[in-house]
């Protein structure tokens, strides 16, 4: 009877958990539920309506401006996968969280990254063929390869994803059942695990390093190639415009890959950096591509920020007063 006590205590494993975020913050915690309440309701407007704009405009049915909506689309569900649960957290001081809903929200926090990092790989394939290979660009950037191009995405983010969440489940959670930080993030939960952890670690460390490794190599020499064939344009409008795209992709691509580094190394640094500081890295990380990228996309797109103005503002683009001059003209050409 000893010996199956001792083993029970041994095999013990919390399977609900409480989540304290900016564990800090005291008395200032629901004064934040009004402000994050905006910022959400915020990233989801600002997403969508671009991606209302893309879908209802025929114009922008193309694969850059596709590969756009497809993007804010999953910006919209990774700041769901957080936001609700986060301003819970505001709410109550302890937000308890059972296993598998933590599981499940820290499977579709890295799905959602991990998509987000292969459509910015598919926006560079795009790019190359439309500036490197412009006459071949309606041929080889057909529907087809956009949907071999998505299957492959959600492998790969399902490939990375999934073993993370399995081996999570995996180990026990004997130490605590206090996880302090807002969310439920893979080394958020390990630090609350007990046994040997040398192998999760390690995965973990190195799948991330793969990734970003694999996918910034590609991405760099992307668009090395492409802003040296931007150059060779010898139209000074249409190598503006290359390179003004290509700068949109290019300060996406900044903005989630520092804010991913500066929490890596935050989180590596641990010891040193209080834990309010940590979660305010990983929210920024979380939070901020959904907030920035529509602002991007819809503010230096030019042809997607005129069909928002013309929409909101009932402003015309100038292909509508093109298209209406030329059908009045065709009007009063008529035999009467």
């Amino acid at each position: 009877m000893g010996e199956d006590g001792n083993t029970s205590i041994f095999n013990f494993s919390y399977t609900s958990f409480f989540l304290v975020g900016f564990p800090g913050l005291q008395e200032g915690r629901p004064l934040l539920v009004l402000p994050l309440t905006f910022l959400y309701v915020s990233i989801i407007s600002a997403n969508a309506l671009v991606i209302h704009t893309v879908v209802a405009q025929r114009s922008l049915h193309q694969p850059m401006y596709v590969l756009i909506a497809l993007l804010l689309a999953v910006n919209i569900c990774a700041s769901t996968a957080v936001m609700p649960k986060m301003l819970e957290g505001f709410v109550h001081y302890a937000n308890p969280i059972s296993l598998r809903g933590c599981l499940a929200q820290m499977f579709f926090i890295y799905f959602t990254l991990l998509l987000d990092y292969n459509l910015l790989l598919a926006m560079a394939l795009d790019r190359y063929v439309a500036i490197c290979h412009p006459l071949r660009y309606t041929e080889l950037m057909t529907s087809h390869l956009l949907g071999l191009t998505a299957i492959f995405a959600l492998t790969r983010s399902l490939g990375v994803a999934v073993p993370l969440v399995v081996l999570t489940a995996k180990a026990r959670f004997c130490r605590t059942s206090v996880i302090r930080h807002f969310t439920c993030e893979y080394i958020a939960l390990l630090s609350i695990a007990c046994g040997d952890l040398t192998f999760n670690n390690r995965l973990g460390l190195a799948m991330r390093l793969v990734t970003v490794t694999f996918d910034l190599a590609l991405l760099g020499t992307s668009y090395t190639r492409i802003i040296y064939a931007a150059f060779q344009i010898s139209s000074g409008g249409a190598r503006a415009k290359a390179l003004h795209t290509c700068g949109s992709h290019l300060l996406v691509i900044l903005t989630i890959y520092l804010s991913g580094l500066s929490t890596s190394i935050v989180f590596r640094a641990a010891r040193t950096v209080s834990q309010d500081v940590q979660n305010l890295l990983s929210a920024i990380y979380l939070l901020l591509p959904g907030a920035l990228n529509p602002l991007i996309y819809g503010v230096r797109t030019k042809e997607i920020r005129q069909h928002i103005e013309k929409m909101l503002c009932g402003k015309q683009s100038p292909q509508d007063i093109r298209e209406k001059s030329q059908s009045m003209r065709g009007t009063r050409e008529l035999p009467g």
